[in-house]
């Protein structure tokens, strides 16, 4: 039973895994289609170091996904902190919030789309950045809401019996506690953002392109070893930023519920 259960293991990890290998393996691909392997070549990779309009893509990207990482981080954390305490429709306040994680980012897109068609807010990053937010802020609030259900609240209200002000026991002794869970949802938010296309693609103008539209619009015509390059960048700075996550997400928290 352990090695069918093996087995079975292997063959699921397989089939999920097999696709990123073979898209890494013909990045360096010296064939011009991925067909068949004909060389290893590194040429995909430099000429995608000289591409301006690549780069220019690039800086949208990282605009938009820094921007909404700082202001989903900071409403996300303002939420998780509001529901802490017990009150009269916390329940549907904590589903309210969350319900972003949960909704298709086709329906959020087109929602988010005919809101600004409603208001006449003319498309740009700055409505990019309005769509991110608003679905981010609910992954940075779920992953702050499980830091903070392992605090001892004890030790906030301990501060607070000593002399500290409420916002300078939440500076002292809240947030050194949850950061860990704070730069975790960060962390996912910027992945999350950078690898964006549905809502990106939804609320940007044909002006403000970012690398996943970029690599729609070059894999509708074929998916040459340039595109496999390119999301192999992506890959390895999204896993990264994964890693980075789930390291920090491990440090225990000060003063946790025993």
């Amino acid at each position: 039973m352990r090695r069918l259960l093996g087995g079975f293991t292997a063959l699921v990890l397989a089939a999920l895994y097999a696709p990123i290998g073979v898209m890494v393996l013909f990045s360096f691909n010296e064939s011009k289609y991925s067909v068949r392997w004909t060389g290893f070549t590194l040429d995909w990779y430099r000429r995608l170091a000289g591409d301006t309009t690549l780069h220019h893509e690039l800086g949208n990207t990282l605009l938009l996904a820094g921007t909404t990482t700082v202001l989903a981080t900071v409403l996300g954390t303002m939420a998780a902190l509001a529901a802490r305490d017990g009150f009269r429709g916390k329940r549907l306040y904590s589903t309210l919030i969350a319900l972003p994680v949960m909704v298709p980012d086709i329906v959020l897109a087109i929602a988010l789309r005919a809101l600004f068609d409603a208001v006449h807010w003319k498309l740009s990053l700055a409505t990019a950045v309005v769509a991110h937010t608003t679905f981010n802020l609910s992954y940075v609030a779920v992953v702050v809401s499980a830091r903070l259900q392992g605090l001892d609240r004890s030790i906030e209200l301990a501060g607070q019996d000593l002399g500290a002000s409420p916002l300078r026991a939440f500076w002292k002794v809240t947030l050194p506690a949850i950061l860990p869970g704070v730069v975790s949802g960060a962390v996912l938010a910027f992945t999350l953002s950078f690898d964006d296309f549905v809502i990106t693609y939804f609320t940007t103008s044909p002006g403000d392109g970012t690398l996943p539209m970029r690599i729609y619009s070059m894999v509708r015509f074929a998916v040459t070893p340039e595109i496999n390059a390119l999301s192999t960048v992506i890959l390895v700075a999204s896993l990264a930023l994964i890693a980075a996550a789930l390291r920090i997400s491990r440090v225990p928290v000060a003063g946790g519920g025993r």
